[in-house]
């Protein structure tokens, strides 16, 4: 089998082949479904192995003066052998799994092959294909919890023993120093006990992110915005526990601690970080300082971990094992979400390549999981990660007809002449050179009249059929109710017309699929959906600005939607779909655009009584983009801001009005435009050259396809309150 090791005196690191451990009474031997990298423990560790030796001793005090207490006791040829033999060893990675049983050793009854467990312990929750596992831990897996959630079992429980070290109570107030895989733990334990967290961090991405999952305020510990949130909440006095989940040599968190803790306040250590306390400041608050012990009661002690001998619960009610089974009822439950915490996710076989991204900083992450070829029959994750039934773009199958240049102006066919076609379309191609408006075909013959008479169409008419047959039309224009686009499309592709479609493409996954058997069938795939964002000039100059990127991006979209009025056709959800399957593609389009690829999975909460939703959408590199999509705004707040930050860069779009970049020079737009400008011109114009020229679609189809199966991905994320995993193309 394959184990992930590291040399701790050169710092390589290997997937070796070593031998299956044997089956020992007391334990089971479970194989490997996914395991988790500690971002903290771990990474330390990795980067310790590549220092000098200096540095080593330096990290590692504790071991000089083991050192040195042999020199005294064997003298120094004796230690010098037995230290360079140890360091010159591999050593195991990895202490959180899940996996199923393979095979049930003697005198373990509570589990059988074939089972679902998480297993913890840094020499038994290995990164390996298989690990033997004594009986205190490990646990079994709810019901509907899907293995790649259950794998961080471990990192669970050593949250919840620190929170449990600081005895929080119903209406405290928390201060969490470090967001990293921990603290984010933390947090959501926290708030799940009725407690009000203040999260401080210097990374901005992760202090968004513990704002997401329950954090009432975060900020940069460095900066007043955690000082002002914990005044306000407490009424200036202090918060009542304060956890710190940071590493690093900086002696910044117990300072912050002593700052920020009312009288008599608790701190608990959770992570490895300096503990030089300033005597002043914890002795005039009388500060109860803790320490958190890894996974619980029973770690550390042989005879519970590895002789299996518990503790009896009325005296000690919170074991490893116990804290273990905890948290994964909570994840089950739904009160503890670990998929927004997952950015990256590898296959066990590119092991040693992720532990280096992560060491050279090209992967940013705050947990990453090893996938194990066998996963993918482990029973329970197909029910926990759903993925939508969405077919995928047909690649091969597709014989795409040569697309034809048009032969002289363009001539245009508008279906639909309602007020986003006469307002923001029909204006700019009206003007257009080498444009013809040749024919619009409406459902009533008065509006059809109406449109022929203000835009110069040649005829009028309400007839789809003539229209699709007359082969001097170029494109056809959908720009009638959400519930007809995709039979239009449809009927459109088969008629070898090009096609624009306002958006949405599609209301449900059928139609989807009716629109791609027209594009497989013709071998038409002349077609663009109305997502008009990426085209506006003040948002492509922005991202000029702001440039390539290397690391992972956080996105934020505030779309303040508002209120539709009494008698609004977006309201008829039973045929025309929810507002946000409607118009949710454009905002879910500009985010793939900004960052350069499509989405991967796609998480959605609601708001109770109304269409508030937040939608998070994770990519394949680890970036993730949180759309607000809100309709209980004020009418004064700005439609639409956008932020992107990545690589210590910041982008800013306020309503398409002004954008900034922020980064080692600040780049602000030269001039307030005279309207907003979201790029329906300049989308037209790309379309317009496209059908023209015969040359390739302004946005080319797969991403079209996968901008419509995230949207639609929303609706099912709700209904299964679990994130959606969307099908690769086939």
């Amino acid at each position: 089998m394959k184990q992930v090791v590291q040399n701790y005196k050169s710092g390589e690191l290997a997937l070796l082949d070593v031998p299956v451990p044997g089956c020992k009474p007391g334990g089971v031997l479970v194989r490997s479904a996914y395991s988790l990298i500690s971002t903290g423990t771990e990474l330390m560790k990795v980067s310790e192995a590549g220092m000098s030796m200096v540095g080593k001793a330096r990290s590692r005090p504790d071991q000089v003066a083991k050192v040195m207490q042999s020199v005294a006791t064997n003298g120094v040829p004796a230690t010098y052998r037995k230290v360079m033999g140890k360091l010159d060893s591999y050593t195991p990675l990895g202490y959180s799994l899940c996996g199923v049983v393979e095979q049930v050793g003697t005198g373990i009854d509570d589990v059988k092959a074939g089972d679902l467990v998480a297993c913890a312990g840094n020499e038994h929750a290995l990164h390996a294909e298989l690990n033997w596992v004594p009986r205190n831990l490990y646990t079994p897996v709810p019901d509907g919890l899907a293995p790649r959630h259950a794998a961080f079992g471990t990192v669970g429980s050593i949250a919840m023993q620190g929170v449990r070290q600081g005895e929080p109570q119903l209406g405290e107030v928390a201060l969490v120093v470090g967001l990293g895989l921990i603290g984010q733990l933390v947090v959501q334990l926290l708030a799940a006990s009725g407690v009000r967290v203040v999260g401080a961090d210097p990374d901005p991405a992760r202090c968004e992110l513990a704002a997401r999952l329950g954090a009432t305020a975060c900020g940069d510990p460095a900066s007043a915005a955690v000082e002002s949130a914990v005044a306000e909440l407490t009424g200036g006095h202090g918060v009542d526990q304060v956890y710190l989940a940071a590493g690093g040599g900086s002696n910044q968190p117990v300072e912050l601690a002593a700052h920020l803790s009312r009288d008599r306040g608790r701190v608990v250590d959770i992570g490895k970080c300096r503990l030089d306390l300033p005597w002043n400041a914890y002795y005039e608050k009388e500060l109860d300082v803790r320490f958190s012990r890894s996974y619980g009661p029973g770690r550390y002690d042989p005879e519970y971990e590895l002789e299996g001998r518990d503790y009896p619960i009325g005296y000690v009610r919170w074991t490893e094992r116990r804290n273990l089974a905890c948290f994964l009822d909570l994840t089950a439950r739904g009160r503890v979400d670990v998929e927004p915490l997952i950015s990256h996710m590898a296959d066990f076989d590119d092991a040693v390549e992720t532990y280096q991204r992560l060491k050279d900083g090209d992967l940013k992450a705050v947990a990453v999981l090893f996938r194990y070829p066998e996963q993918a029959g482990v029973t329970g994750e197909a029910e926990a990660a759903p993925v939508i039934a969405v077919p995928a773009v047909p690649a091969v199958d597709v014989r795409r007809s040569p697309a034809r240049a048009a032969r002289g102006p363009v001539r245009l066919a508008f279906v639909g002449a309602g007020n986003y076609a006469t307002s923001m379309l029909l204006p700019h191609l009206a003007q257009r050179d080498g444009v013809e408006l040749s024919t619009v075909v409406t459902t009533t013959a008065l509006s059809a009249a109406n449109a022929k008479r203000k835009f110069g169409f040649a005829e009028a008419t309400t007839d789809l059929d003539a229209v699709l047959g007359d082969e001097a039309v170029d494109a056809v224009f959908v720009v009638t109710r959400h519930s007809s686009h995709a039979e239009l499309t449809r009927r459109a592709l088969l008629a070898g017309k090009a096609v624009f479609v306002e958006k949405p493409l599609a209301l449900t996954e059928d139609e989807l699929a009716g629109v791609l058997a027209a594009v497989e069938e013709s071998g038409n795939d002349r077609l663009q959906v109305g997502f008009n964002r990426r085209f506006s000039p003040l948002l492509q100059e922005a991202r000029k600005r702001f440039g390539a990127r290397t690391g992972p991006a956080s996105l934020r979209y505030l779309v303040n939607a508002g209120r539709l009025q009494h008698g609004s056709w977006y309201l008829q959800q039973g045929s025309e779909g929810s507002r946000f399957a409607g118009e949710g593609g454009h905002f879910i389009d500009t985010a793939s655009w900004l960052l350069g690829a499509d989405p991967v999975s796609v998480y959605a909460t609601a708001a109770p009584g109304n269409e508030d939703l937040q939608v998070v959408l994770r990519y394949p590199d680890g970036s993730t983009a949180t759309i607000s999509y809100v309709t209980t705004g004020p009418a004064g707040l700005p439609k639409e801001t956008l932020d992107l930050i990545a690589d210590g860069r910041a982008l800013r779009l306020d309503d398409f009005v002004r954008a900034s970049v922020y980064g080692r020079k600040r780049w602000v737009s030269s001039r307030l435009p005279k309207a907003r400008d979201k790029g329906q011109n300049a989308e037209l114009a790309a379309f317009v050259k496209a059908v023209r020229t015969g040359g390739p679609m302004p946005v080319p189809l797969e991403s079209l396809v996968a901008t419509t199966a995230a949207t639609l991905a929303v609706r099912a994320a709700l209904a299964g309150g679990a994130p959606v995993t969307l099908a690769s193309p086939r």
